[in-house]
């Protein structure tokens, strides 16, 4: 028999609180409260004082409960409310301080972190922060607390909602990136599919047509001229293999899709860090799986750049031949690649997947460039070989059905 606890409706999150926003990043709701194990500075305080006294203990059994359900309301409640919670924190600290001044700071401190969680924009979220620290350093001051005491409050204050300021601004320009990535990728395959059906539409009404009217031509002509009908079938047939080639060179360029694509999010997401990225002109007529892996790969390589090679510049150059395709991916960034990652190694896997290698080139201070080289000549044969056994002639299956 299982059972559950019912939960109380002020705990269930609303659509625009922050756990909602958590479940909708597919996190667990409750993600933000792991922020409360720096609350365990109120048990350890005591240590560095008088100790854990009747007073400590009042003080903080009725005050840290209050705490956790204010902290619980700025998670499950409207965001643009969350101030008002965030401010109920604060004032909790400053009617401690007389009492508990280590658990009345710890909540100072939390009030000021949780203004953040509020959407009015950042001139709204400074304000308060500001509001709280004045009311605090007063506060402080008037319980003299030491002046050394309340100045480190305040710089702690500032460095951690300015950490968390660049933070909220960095996720909500990666978020704002990522969707202008995914518009790229479904705009250059909406072209695609636009100039193929274009392409299809025009190379197959005529040559249907066509051969149409030479199998009525034929069927009309077979008991009176068995000659001429024959020339016609032949001549239905050679039309239809024409068109089988051409619509296979109409959708030839569906497989540079994947790689064009991949090359344009590059560009977006290195023009955010300020590198500019220079490429070429693109390999056409690739096999699918090479191009695929190809273009994983330049993901990892830009991701890579992105995080961490402090370059201002990168290029990405194609050179093939009818039995090899290199690619090489540079920067002038720090370079001093040391041991391979996970991404690396998971770069070196898909190439080695293809019969292809995968080599660095890292020196301190001159960049990094990576060298892919894919043999292309045995695939495209057997891509062929496929190809052609997928696809019989009309005689294996005249001979067949005979």
């Amino acid at each position: 028999m299982s059972f559950s606890l019912p939960v109380p409706a002020w705990l269930k999150p609303t659509p625009d609180s922050e756990a909602a926003e958590n479940i909708r990043k597919g996190h667990n709701p409750w993600t933000d409260a792991i922020h409360l194990l720096w609350s365990v500075w109120i048990f350890f305080d005591p240590l560095f004082d008088k100790g854990f006294t009747q007073r400590w203990f009042v003080t903080v059994g009725i005050s840290y409960p209050i705490f956790l359900l204010l902290y619980a309301s700025c998670i499950v409640r409207p965001q643009r409310s969350v101030y008002l919670y965030a401010w109920c924190i604060a004032l909790l600290g400053f009617v401690m301080l007389p009492f508990n001044a280590g658990a009345g700071c710890c909540y100072f401190v939390f009030g000021t972190v949780m203004v953040r969680a509020c959407t009015r924009g950042w001139q709204f979220y400074l304000a308060n922060v500001i509001a709280m620290s004045a009311i605090f350093a007063a506060a402080a001051a008037s319980n003299h607390l030491p002046w050394q005491m309340i100045l480190y409050l305040l710089v702690m204050v500032a460095i951690i909602n300015g950490v968390i300021t660049v933070g909220i601004n960095s996720s909500k320009k990666n978020a704002a990136l990522k969707l202008s990535q995914d518009e790229v990728r479904r705009l250059a395959a909406t072209a695609e599919r636009e100039r193929i059906g274009r392409d299809l539409h025009d190379l197959l009404g005529h040559t249907l047509s066509l051969i149409t009217l030479k199998l009525e031509l034929s069927r009309k002509l077979f008991d009176r001229d068995s000659e001429s009908a024959l020339r016609e079938l032949t001549e239905a047939e050679n039309v239809a293999r024409h068109a089988l080639a051409e619509v296979r060179s109409a959708v030839t360029g569906i497989r540079a899709t994947d790689l064009a694509a991949e090359l344009a999010s590059a560009r977006l997401l290195l023009e955010s860090s300020a590198v500019h990225l220079d490429y070429g002109a693109l390999p056409v007529s690739l096999p699918v799986d090479v191009e695929r892996g190809l273009a994983l790969v330049i993901r990892e390589a830009v991701t890579n750049i992105h995080r961490h090679a402090g370059a201002t510049q990168a290029s990405v150059r194609f050179e093939s031949t009818p039995e090899k395709l290199t690619m090489q991916i540079c920067d002038n960034g720090r370079g001093g690649q040391g041991t391979e990652g996970n991404g690396i190694s998971g770069m070196r896997e898909r190439i080695c997947a293809l019969g292809g290698t995968l080599s660095i080139e890292s020196p301190p201070k001159r960049g990094t460039k990576l060298n892919v080289s894919v043999p292309l000549g045995a695939k495209r044969r057997l891509q062929q070989d496929v190809a052609a056994a997928a696809d019989p002639a009309p005689d294996d299956l005249a001979r067949g059905a005979a």
